[in-house]
């Protein structure tokens, strides 16, 4: 799926671990990536992490959907920031399941959280 994803890949989105209900993404931030507020734009950090969730929940095979998102800020994003997005399978029951992705950055002081991630998916039926 990852390799035909051709979104993420335009953003510099790169998978970098993925197993059976887990999966690491990272992407940088550059300068078409802030806002006015010359911090991350929020769209670019759900993008990340809405492709991390896609990773982990699809690794079972079928193909899954998104349900339903919801994301909070922690920390803004700069530019220049390598971000590291790690999703986390919680639950499958029947068609669904539900996924938290953590996306941090890298500082001397070790990891610092700049969102929180939660996913809904479905598995449907390919056309």
């Amino acid at each position: 799926m990852f390799a035909d994803d051709q979104a993420s890949k335009a953003l510099g989105i790169e998978l970098i671990e993925a197993a059976e209900g887990h999966a690491v993404a990272t992407m940088r931030i550059n300068e078409t990536m802030v806002n006015g507020h010359d911090i991350a734009h929020g769209g670019y950090v759900f993008l990340l992490a809405d492709t991390t969730f896609a990773c982990a929940c699809n690794s079972h095979g079928p193909v899954t959907v998104a349900a339903g998102a919801e994301i909070s800020f922690v920390a803004a994003g700069k530019l220049g920031d390598h971000l590291i997005a790690t999703a986390t399978e919680r639950t499958r029951y029947g068609r669904n399941g539900i996924y938290d992705v953590t996306v941090h950055r890298e500082t001397p002081d070790g990891p610092e959280v700049v969102a929180e991630f939660r996913g809904r998916s479905r598995t449907i039926q390919k056309a």
